[in-house]
């Protein structure tokens, strides 16, 4: 095998990850059932203002954790993935966003400041799950 002189974290850590998506291992029905028993957690849904924080890598690091101790203790452990679709936040954001080109909410009426909003979700929410792949986050993406 031969050696590289970097090791380049982005490249290697995405090949692992491919690989457990790939292997349908965040899924609990694709385990079989060692002791009977369910472990589920909800993600707490990031709001959609940019990008991840540290305390969501800290909150996200240790229900990883949880979910991948239980798979090893035989529970059907499903770790269930989402983002804040439309919260107080995200609105805020994209005020801020509209008050740097001299519009308002106001200016645009509720339709298109609607479309805004989830216009920014698209761009957001999507960086914020690619995110928390990034992170090695073991959720069933499947749902």
């Amino acid at each position: 095998m031969k050696e590289s002189a970097a090791y380049n974290p982005k490249e290697v850590e995405s090949k692992i990850y491919q690989k457990w998506l790939d292997s349908g291992y965040f899924n609990p029905d694709n385990l079989p059932d060692q002791n009977g028993k369910s472990f589920v957690i909800a993600i707490a849904p990031p709001n959609i203002t940019g990008s991840l924080h540290m305390g969501h890598a800290l909150e996200n690091t240790i229900s990883d954790i949880l979910i991948r101790y239980h798979r090893m203790k035989g529970f059907r452990a499903l770790w269930i993935p989402g983002t804040d679709h439309a919260g107080i936040a995200t609105q805020n954001v994209v005020e801020k966003d509209l008050k740097k080109q001299g519009l308002s909410r106001h200016d645009l009426g509720k339709e298109k400041f609607l479309e805004k909003i989830w216009e920014w979700r698209e761009k957001y929410g999507n960086i914020i799950l690619d995110q928390l792949k990034s992170l090695g986050c073991s959720l069933d993406w499947s749902r």
